[in-house]
């Protein structure tokens, strides 16, 4: 079974890699973030709680092994677990009644739903009015996870040719959106 490149870069950490725990750290900060994110909803915590959750990758990499699960999943745990941590440690009232106002429902209203898909909606036709390359480059980098040096290389353009899709792409779906 050959290795992932995230496993690849996971065993050169549980080896003292700082260069691998850097580009680790490139391919799945967005995604850790978001986890942090999601479960602490204020943006400078999750911040902390994704930095701590970084440290306790770097600490435990040799821990990791290869079991036919992904790599992300392992990574995402660690994160999520550690936002998790940090939410149990805010200290609450006593008072039974200040629950209710500190502790939110798990996941969007009905109304931010209903939102957010028309506005996904929305995002696709406007992605579609992009060239192929374009909307590839996009989805990789703000979807996947990809960095822009990896989509550089995919694309066979130099790094700030990559840059320039991807800001003028955006300007192209902020544009589209507006109208």
């Amino acid at each position: 079974m050959e290795l992932s490149e995230i496993e690849k870069l996971i065993a050169q950490i549980s080896l003292g890699d700082h260069a691998a725990f850097s580009r680790l750290y490139d391919k799945t900060s967005g995604k850790l973030f978001a986890v942090c994110l999601r479960v602490l909803k204020q943006r400078a915590t999750a911040e902390d709680a994704m930095q701590e959750a970084y440290v306790k990758i770097w600490k435990h990499a040799g821990r990791y092994q290869v079991t036919g699960q992904s790599p992300m999943t392992w990574l995402i745990t660690i994160a999520r677990n550690t936002a998790i941590d940090r939410l149990r440690a805010q200290k609450y009232s006593d008072n039974i009644d200040d629950y209710g106002n500190q502790l939110q429902a798990a996941g969007p209203t009905p109304e931010q739903s209903a939102v957010a898909a028309s506005e996904a909606q929305r995002i696709l036709i406007c992605l579609d009015e992009l060239e192929t390359d374009r909307r590839s480059a996009i989805k990789g980098a703000y979807l996947d996870g990809e960095s822009y040096k990896d989509l550089a290389a995919r694309f066979d353009v130099p790094l700030n040719s990559m840059r320039t899709w991807l800001r003028r792409g955006l300007a192209a779906l902020r544009e589209c959106m507006s109208r």
